[in-house]
């Protein structure tokens, strides 16, 4: 056999490989194919055992073809089997794989509650107006509850407040604080004017639960304490608010009222769609004798207070049938918010 025959034999041989190889679907049949191209009796062993009969200028390249043929067959068979070891390990992994992962069903995010919503946008609507937020204790004295407010212990007021007591024994009367206001008398006490400030928080009353009203609710007050203040400026800064808070469309009004801490007193309405008018809360001149009360000089310094009801106020801005519904803490209710 000549040596150009050997060397076309091995070219066919390791095009052949090439494409069965490539075919090849397990590893069996790349072991089959290993033994036919590079075992005992393959095409290249074969060729190895004519070298000698080749002529010897000629022995030294067909030796050389051969040695790469087996080298470039061995690399294929290499290849072949290590592609498809990796997709039996694959396979295997993919058999054997536990889903060990919790599956729970889908969370639903919570929302802020319909009173702390209603409370927030007060607080940013009144800042961006220049009041700053003042907080007190829940637990008042006689003193700041009602006595530093014009309303000593004889006043008939002081009996429509529904007052939840709290049993702590001598020197003093203690109870849950009815509204606010304590809070705008211990700023009074502890800073000096001017003051403008707003007090929201939640205030008690022995009142039974029912579509308008609440034991335990939710109030926001206004103080402002200046030179030159007028109840002009009280209703203009309500007007500001109600218009911020409602929109421009709403109307509003004051009407002449009676409290024991401001003189002249007023309850204020809004406007609504049907042209009727819904009372928000009360309002008026800061009395003298408040001032007198937390040292500051009615003589030089003049100002309104005004405050109402943030539930009521929910209640209101999303058309609530009943005031309840802010407690029941029914979730089907609350998420519609």
């Amino acid at each position: 056999m000549s040596s150009a025959s050997l060397t076309a034999d091995l070219d066919a041989v390791l095009a052949d490989a090439n494409v069965r190889l490539a075919a090849a679907v397990d590893l069996d049949a790349v072991s089959a194919l290993d033994a036919e191209f590079l075992g005992k009796k393959s095409a290249v062993t074969a060729a190895k055992k004519q070298l000698g009969q080749l002529d010897p200028a000629d022995r030294k390249e067909v030796g050389q073809a051969i040695n790469a043929a087996r080298t470039t067959l061995e690399a294929e068979v290499a290849a072949a089997r290590d592609r498809l070891a990796a997709g039996a390990r694959q396979a295997q992994y993919e058999a054997e794989r536990l889903d060990l992962s919790e599956r729970l069903n889908e969370v639903r995010r919570g929302s802020l509650h319909l009173n702390t919503q209603a409370r927030d946008r007060l607080e940013d609507v009144f800042v961006c107006m220049g009041f700053t937020v003042a907080e007190g204790p829940e637990v008042e004295t006689a003193w700041y509850n009602f006595e530093a407010l014009n309303i000593p212990e004889w006043h008939p007021a002081r009996g429509s407040f529904d007052t939840i007591f709290v049993n702590l024994g001598e020197p003093e009367e203690v109870m849950l604080r009815s509204h606010t206001s304590p809070v705008q008398i211990r700023t009074m006490e502890n800073t000096e004017p001017p003051i403008y400030i707003v007090a929201p928080g939640r205030t008690f009353r022995t009142d039974t639960a029912d579509a308008t009203h609440l034991p335990a609710f939710n109030q926001i007050e206004g103080l402002v304490i200046d030179r030159g203040i007028t109840l002009g400026d009280l209703h203009g800064t309500i007007e500001a608010f109600v218009h911020a808070f409602f929109g421009g469309d709403v109307k509003t009004r004051l009407r002449p009222s009676y409290f024991p801490f401001t003189e002249p007193s007023a309850e204020f309405d809004i406007s609504r769609d049907d042209g009727s008018w819904l009372e928000l809360g009360g309002c008026g001149m800061v009395h003298p004798n408040v001032l007198h009360n937390c040292g500051i000089d009615p003589e030089q310094w003049q100002g309104f207070a005004f405050g109402f009801g943030i539930d009521r106020l929910a209640v209101m801005r999303y058309e609530l049938d009943d005031i309840r519904e802010l407690v029941n803490n029914d979730v089907r209710f609350l998420r519609q918010f």
